[in-house]
């Protein structure tokens, strides 16, 4: 078995065969434009965080087919001619997006890719793997945060992760404000706090559970985290922690944890949080896990159980319940002309030609609730059209906007270098800070009104116009 990497056959077949129709018709050099957005937020949430394009860039940067592919590709009934040409295959074009960790909001553009139809074609696939499972994950780490106030947030999925995935769930929860994780290679590539406690086979594999905890904490003296819940959380469990924190002591170090993994951990962590008072451990923390999410959390933060790390993997990780953000890569303009999508339903026609997104302001630095999207070119408008229903509509005279779409790679090459995941993390918490608590809460949230130009409204009605006739 080969190990896995990306190459470029990391992409849907039918890219690939009309890619070969390109070549083979002349259209090698023909420029395209592709749009990347998404229809609905995951979660029924008010938002979604924008993740995945440091990862995208570097490996844009880097694409290519190797020999293997190649003969793969013939071997599957593909021209000789065209699949050749992939030996000289690498990206080359330019890709304006808003900044990784931005709020985003339905059918905006967040990502602008120009190139040759050919390549804009075959990186498609690529494209969407990436954004789509990074803002998703990120998206529901970010609405967990929410409800966890300023409690540790750690990352223990890769168990439960849909394969390698795992990885890049890891990346993508510290953007959405997570603090460290238990996947140690995603810890050591990106940077990210690596955090472990131990397993109930470790104190199992032992005859008793004091001397299970007193090895562990002889052995790992720093970070030391004891699991109280293998045997009877408080009549054996505590107690022992209890004792092992005591010798600790003694030694001159300290334990730094409990940690709870079933029950009810509401009811438990009152129960351990009194135990570790009366015996003098104040500074002990406690740890949960076991099936956590945002609604668990929140409901846990309610009861004011006294937890102050969560650990949580498996609805992290998946995105669960939704398990995929539906973004969508479209074609916007090409062959020197504006291109649309028609569709009977007026949500789905997409918007032709080169885009920028004004997010409007106000006065105190925070969002409005309201982004207009434009034509590239345009300068900022007074007015705003709702895309389905034109004769809604709202003034944006004298209102500050700013230009969310900045030129990331030109030529196929970093144009700056690219913000550290700290850096990253760090601007998405503070773009949450900016959004109205309106379109934050889990029941309900208010719509974030997203717009289009008059001027982009009257392209697009032509062109449909154009093509329905």
């Amino acid at each position: 078995m080969k190990n896995f990497s990306i190459t470029g056959t990391y992409t849907d077949l039918y890219q690939l065969t009309m890619a070969q129709v390109y070549y083979l018709t002349g259209k090698n050099d023909q420029k395209a434009v592709f749009d990347y957005f998404y229809r609905r937020h995951p979660f029924d949430g008010g938002f979604t965080i924008f993740a995945g394009l440091g990862t995208l860039l570097e490996v844009l940067q880097d694409i290519h087919f190797t020999q293997d592919d190649i003969e793969y590709l013939k071997q599957n009934g593909l021209n000789a001619d065209f699949t050749d040409s992939l030996k000289d295959f690498k990206f080359t074009g330019t890709i304006h997006a808003v900044k990784e960790g931005e709020v985003i909001f339905p059918n905006e553009p967040v990502l602008r890719l120009e190139g040759t139809i050919i390549e804009a074609q075959i990186v498609e696939t690529l494209l969407l793997n990436i954004l789509n499972f990074q803002s998703l994950i990120a998206t529901k780490a970010a609405r967990i945060r929410s409800v966890s106030g300023d409690k540790v947030l750690s990352d223990f999925g890769l168990r439960r992760a849909q394969g390698t995935g795992g990885y890049y769930a890891s990346r993508a929860a510290f953007i959405g404000g997570f603090n460290s994780t238990s996947n140690v290679k995603a810890a050591m590539d990106f940077g990210i706090p690596a955090v472990g406690t131990m397993a109930h086979a470790f104190i199992q594999s032992y005859d008793d559970e004091l001397t299970a905890f007193r090895d562990f904490a002889i052995h790992r003296p720093d970070n030391c985290i004891l699991l109280v819940d293998t045997y009877d959380t408080l009549k054996s469990g505590v107690p022992n922690a209890i004792k092992v924190a005591r010798e600790m002591k003694e030694r001159g170090q300290n334990l730094l944890a409990v940690r709870l993994d079933s029950g009810d951990l509401s009811y438990l962590s009152k129960k351990v949080r009194k135990m570790l008072d009366d015996a003098g451990f104040h500074e002990v923390k406690i740890t949960a896990s076991n099936q956590l999410d945002e609604w668990v959390i929140k409901s846990l933060e309610d009861q004011g159980a006294p937890i102050d790390i969560f650990g949580i993997g498996t609805s992290l990780v998946t995105g669960a319940p939704d398990a995929a953000l539906d973004g969508v890569y479209k074609l916007s303009f090409s062959g020197g002309k504006p291109r649309i999508k028609l569709s009977e339903n007026l949500k789905k026609l997409t918007l032709p030609d080169m885009k920028q997104v004004h997010r409007v302001m106000n006065d105190d630095g925070n969002f409005f609730g309201a982004d207009v999207i434009i034509k590239a070119d345009e300068q900022a408008p007074d007015i705003m059209f709702h895309p389905s229903e034109p004769d809604k509509s709202l003034s944006l005279k004298g209102m500050k906007q700013e230009a969310l779409l900045h030129k990331v790679l030109e030529n196929g090459k970093l144009i700056a270098t690219s913000p550290s995941l700290l850096e990253v993390a760090t601007y998405c918490q503070k773009r949450l800070g900016q959004l109205p608590d309106e379109h934050k809460r889990f029941y309900n949230p208010h719509v974030y009104k997203v717009g289009i130009s008059d001027t982009l409204l009257k392209e697009r009605n032509e062109l449909r116009s154009q093509y329905k006739k």
